[in-house]
């Protein structure tokens, strides 16, 4: 099968990554907190590459992967309690 990733597509895993950034940066563990900030600082990175490919080159493709490593740094954050999140649609977490 051969998917597009349309821009409208591509704006809604955008727009999931941007909020689950945003309830990760709230919710660090302050008692591990270096390597909270490095997930965190790992996901940004990754979501600020992937805005790079989208606008920039218009690479929608690269963008894709990199939004999907950007929320891969979450989930692992969050899935080894880097991150004090209790959110199944945003991150591969039990709900509270």
């Amino acid at each position: 099968m051969n998917a597009t990733i349309t821009n409208q597509k591509l704006e809604q895993y955008f727009s999931i990554t941007k909020e689950a950034l945003g309830k990760a940066a709230k919710a660090l563990d302050d008692t591990r907190l270096d390597q909270a900030t490095d997930f965190l600082d790992m996901a940004q990175r990754y979501y600020d590459d992937a805005f790079f490919f989208s606008q920039k080159k218009h690479d929608f493709v690269l963008a894709f992967a990199a939004l999907n490593y950007a929320h891969g740094w979450l989930d692992a954050g969050a899935r080894i309690g880097l991150f004090k999140v209790k959110d199944s649609r945003l991150f591969t977490v039990d709900d509270e």
